[in-house]
């Protein structure tokens, strides 16, 4: 059974997490995607190959992208790397305060360069990413020629 976890599951937006995928084969190889879809409908993500541990076990903070969005040592790289699916489009949230942003991570076996959407993961689950912390007030302000908003903490 593979289990992809991130801890903590939900979290400010700038705050790092910890995403791990256990229960592979030692040495498998695998693809980690991650993806969300912003409040206009529009799909970012992104995709890095990893080859399993000994044990088992990806851990994006300690073993290295072979390729896809990044490569290298990126705890946050399926985070920081999330590309829109159409050109020229941007991964803004207008919403701060309502909503988090949802992103799904799943595990595939091999390199997958394009997941078919009848294609089942080996495993999978979901982060919350907020970017306004529990009790948070928002002021907007409206002074003159001045717009904008002040973030109030608890």
């Amino acid at each position: 059974m593979v289990e992809v976890t991130v801890t903590p599951q939900s979290s400010l937006a700038d705050r790092p997490v910890q995403l791990r995928v256990r229960g592979l084969s030692p040495s498998q190889l695998v693809t980690l995607r991650a993806w969300l879809k912003d409040e206009q409908g529009e799909c970012f993500q992104a995709r890095a190959f990893f080859h399993a541990d000994e044990t088992g076990e990806v851990d994006p903070g300690r073993h290295p992208a072979l390729g896809g969005s990044y490569t290298g040592v990126w705890p946050m790289g399926l985070f920081w790397f999330l590309q829109p699916d159409t050109i020229f489009r941007r991964l803004v949230k207008r919403d701060v305060a309502g909503s988090p942003f949802l992103i799904h991570l799943e595990v595939f076996d091999g390199l997958r360069l394009v997941t078919a959407p009848q294609e089942q993961p080996l495993g999978s689950c979901q982060a919350e990413r907020w970017y306004v912390g529990p009790g948070v007030q928002r002021v907007p302000i409206r002074e003159g020629r001045v717009r904008g908003a002040l973030f109030l903490p608890p």
